[in-house]
């Protein structure tokens, strides 16, 4: 696939596979809604931000989202597949320099974009500028990036097959308030094991992961254009209030603030 900055791709339901990608460079691509880019990876560390829509990268590790006011960094070497949901603006970067955007993890991580990196993301992407612009750029990036603490939301890959049974019956049916007894039952599982399953492979509670489970579909649908009310009944929350009250306290903003491309004006 071509890098072309500004790059609109036609709207097709699976880019062609290209398992190693070895360089993607500084730019900035977009992507419209339902695009699936196919399973591969990068030799350098992987930066993505999204000014707008949204974009869930999946790996062995779990999914993540790329939304406005998050950026998702991607580690040499990791397998990952990326679907959009709306209209998605991207700012690609890479490195793989030691120190850079190497912070010593194994998986992908999701760390706040504030005004200041919001800006310096889009200059350092565009490919109009000088050279020497864009290493001044990239040092400020590195700067901030590397105080930057982690973020947003991640849906962990369940392993036990009883707890993958369990989290398909509930991501299956989100308008479903399964209890823990109820899934018990239908896995064929004990209630204490579960619970066991979701504290020693995801460090939450069952009541915990539903949230985050809930809330991950509520951001693909708000992208996809879905209001705050039909939204808020279609992943289980019984008023919008209600989905409005789990939304900020998890993601830090209003539901309808997340529907808004980030502009940030000012520093």
């Amino acid at each position: 696939m071509t890098a072309v900055k500004g790059e609109t791709h036609p709207h097709t339901d699976a880019l062609p596979p290209q398992p190693h990608r070895p360089h993607v460079g500084a730019r900035t691509e977009r992507y419209p809604a339902g695009i699936h880019i196919a399973l591969h990876w990068h030799d350098e560390y992987q930066l993505i931000y999204v000014s707008s829509g949204l974009m869930a990268i999946h790996t062995a590790h779990g999914t993540w989202v790329a939304s406005p006011g998050r950026a998702l960094i991607i580690p040499a070497g990791i397998e990952h597949e990326h679907r959009t949901y709306g209209d998605t603006l991207l700012h690609l970067f890479t490195s793989d320099g030691p120190g850079l955007l190497d912070r010593g993890a194994r998986a992908p991580e999701v760390i706040a974009v504030d005004a200041l990196v919001h800006e310096v993301l889009k200059a350092v992407t565009d490919e109009s500028l000088p050279a020497e612009e864009t290493d001044n750029l990239r040092r400020v990036l590195f700067d901030r990036i590397r105080r930057t603490p982690v973020t947003g939301l991640r849906l962990p890959a369940p392993r036990d097959p009883r707890l993958r049974a369990a989290c398909e019956l509930v991501q299956a049916n989100l308008e479903q308030a399964y209890s823990l007894p109820q899934l018990a039952r239908l896995t064929h599982a004990s209630e204490r094991t579960l619970a066991r399953l979701f504290k020693s492979e995801f460090g939450q509670t069952y009541p915990q992961w539903r949230t985050h489970a809930r809330l991950f579909h509520a951001m693909t649908r708000l992208a996809e254009g879905g209001s705050v009310s039909q939204v808020a009944l279609e992943c289980g929350w019984s008023t919008s209030s209600a989905f409005i009250d789990s939304f900020r306290r998890v993601m830090g903003q209003t539901p309808g603030c997340f529907r808004e491309p980030v502009t940030h004006s000012r520093l």
